[in-house]
């Protein structure tokens, strides 16, 4: 695949977090800076989503959305029309446990006909780790202006292609939501 860009949607005040959820500490450091540090050896080529200040001390480009109040599909459509990449990957900024290994295979199986590439196990999909191409604009621009704002949705109306992965594999794509999710990272990790 040719260059990519890769946007973080960070998402805005998370209630369950009770704070920016991407500058939530794990392990000593915010979650954003583990998923930049999986990214760095693919591309430096990182924007963040946000229209928060608290990112500021990151040296990337920040860009609000254009639509606001439309959750991750909102994010979507605000990277992709800032990307100057056919293809881009989309993370969201709660997986802390993100590995470059495994961005690698999502970017090297990635098979072109696809307009979004992405991973899934049996119990579940995960459309904010995923490759999407700039072509899947106008259909998430019709999504949101229809309040269609569910990911799967979206995804049954676009040509995709769904990385299978272990059960076991679900741990490192796990977003963390909540302090308890935080908690029982922290004791299964230690």
């Amino acid at each position: 695949m040719e260059t990519l860009t890769v946007f973080i949607l960070c998402g805005g005040k998370s209630s369950r977090m009770q704070s920016e959820k991407g500058l939530v500490l794990f392990q000593g450091k915010p979650f954003i800076e583990h998923i930049i540090q999986a990214i760095l050896p693919i591309t430096e080529q990182v924007k963040l989503i946000t229209a928060t200040k608290e990112y500021d001390y990151l040296p990337y480009q920040k860009i609000p959305d254009i639509i606001s109040d439309k959750g991750p599909l909102g994010g979507i459509y605000t990277a992709l029309s800032n990307s100057e990449t056919e293809f881009n990957l989309i993370l969201s900024c709660d997986i802390p446990l993100i590995s470059t290994e495994l961005l690698s295979e999502l970017i090297s199986k990635h098979n072109d006909e696809a307009e979004i590439t992405v991973f899934a196990s049996e119990s579940r999909l995960h459309p904010l780790i995923g490759i999407y191409s700039k072509k899947v604009l106008p259909a998430i621009k019709n999504a949101i202006d229809n309040d269609e704002l569910k990911m799967m949705d979206l995804l049954a109306k676009i040509p995709h292609q769904i990385l299978n992965i272990d059960e076991s594999e679900n741990f490192h794509l796990t977003n963390i939501n909540s302090v308890d999710e935080l908690n029982d990272l922290n004791i299964n990790l230690s």
